[in-house]
């Protein structure tokens, strides 16, 4: 079903209020939620809220964090998160980035301690909106096997990156860096659709199309998938003395305590590199240069990295959020959670 972006916003921010976050807090973690929904990265919007819901009322996200920032350098800095929710924790981080980043020309800002924080796009896409240079990487529940491994070790290790042009449009860049995150499989999952037999193994390690037998997944391009998994698990674990590889917390392990994750924030301001009206003049270039190649034979059109989404992002502010029957009607009932997700395995169904 389709709903307006509005709407789901209030209806996400209401279930977070009901299961224990304070009215500041729920509005930010719904806000990163429909920015993901809004964008058609299903997998990190409402289909999440009762996960979440159900480790806000179990006490695994801390309702009342007390949420500290140092800087650490001239241009260094560290939020510490106090396992509070994840997406409220990192918007603050970036807020703190971008100022620093704003008087320094570059800030580096790690966020320790913390829950999940949703879609790495919001965040950067904070700084590309006030004509700043965003990246940010973060760790993931282990459940991806290394190049020649059979056993998981990583997580998916998103990493993002969103640049800013003249006319407001953003270069915007939000991946795993596995063939495919976890919670497209998640998506799958509640579509009852299989998945590709490129996107993850089962119990043996054969490649399944079943997203309820998935086992591991598997990283993007062999041993450079892997390679980028390592480098995001030093930078957001092992540099900001938080849990790293196989050690990090399960999403679904215990709900009742908190998960301790890193993240980490780079910001760069163009106008100590360059001139800034020529910095976003190029960026508008380059957007037009890829959208004029010459198109391969089955695509209609090349795109930059994240038009597509701003396309979805245009049609659902017209037409509705398409949501999944099931979400929307957990959404409007008067359940706070359903016991779904706790003491589950990093897959739990």
């Amino acid at each position: 079903m389709r709903i307006a972006r509005a709407e789901l916003k209030e209806l996400m921010k209401r279930k977070f209020c009901r299961a224990g976050l304070n009215d500041e807090h729920a509005d930010i973690v719904a806000d990163v939620l429909v920015h993901a929904d809004a964008r058609g990265v299903h997998s990190h919007g409402a289909m999440r809220v009762e996960y979440y819901a159900e480790r806000i009322a179990k006490g695994g996200t801390n309702t009342k964090p007390h949420f500290t920032f140092t800087r650490t350098g001239p241009c260094s800095g560290i939020f510490e998160g106090d396992n509070g929710a994840g997406h409220v924790a990192a918007k603050l981080a970036m807020d703190e980035a971008i100022k620093m980043a704003r008087e320094t020309g570059i800030a580096v800002v790690g966020v320790r301690r913390i829950g999940h924080s949703g879609a790495l796009s919001y965040f950067v896409q904070q700084a590309a909106k006030e004509k700043l240079i965003g990246i940010a990487v973060c760790q993931s529940d282990p459940m991806v096997v290394p190049y020649g491994g059979a056993e998981p070790y990583y997580g998916t290790h998103p990493i993002a990156f969103a640049a800013p042009s003249q006319d407001g449009r953003i270069l915007m860049l939000d991946m795993a860096t596995t063939v495919q995150a976890w919670g497209k499989i998640l998506h799958a999952r509640s579509r009852q659709e299989a998945i590709p037999d490129t996107w993850a193994v089962d119990e043996t390690g054969a490649p399944t199309t079943d997203p309820f037998k998935v086992n591991a997944l598997v990283p993007i391009a062999g041993p450079k998938g892997y390679a980028l998994q390592m480098m995001v698990d030093v930078l957001s674990g092992v540099l900001l003395g938080v849990p790293f590889g196989g050690k990090v917390s399960s999403m679904y392990h215990d709900l009742s305590e908190g998960r301790n994750l890193g993240q980490l924030h780079i910001v760069i301001n163009p106008e100590y590199f360059t001139d800034l009206n020529e910095f976003l003049q190029n960026i508008n270039q380059t957007m037009a240069d890829l959208n004029n190649i010459k198109p391969a034979p089955g695509f209609a059109a090349v795109m930059y990295p994240g038009q597509s989404s701003l396309i979805r992002e245009q049609n659902y502010e017209r037409d509705g959020i398409e949501i999944v029957d099931d979400v929307y009607n957990y959404l409007v009932s008067d359940v706070i959670h359903n016991n779904a997700y706790d003491k589950k395995g990093a897959f739990a169904r």
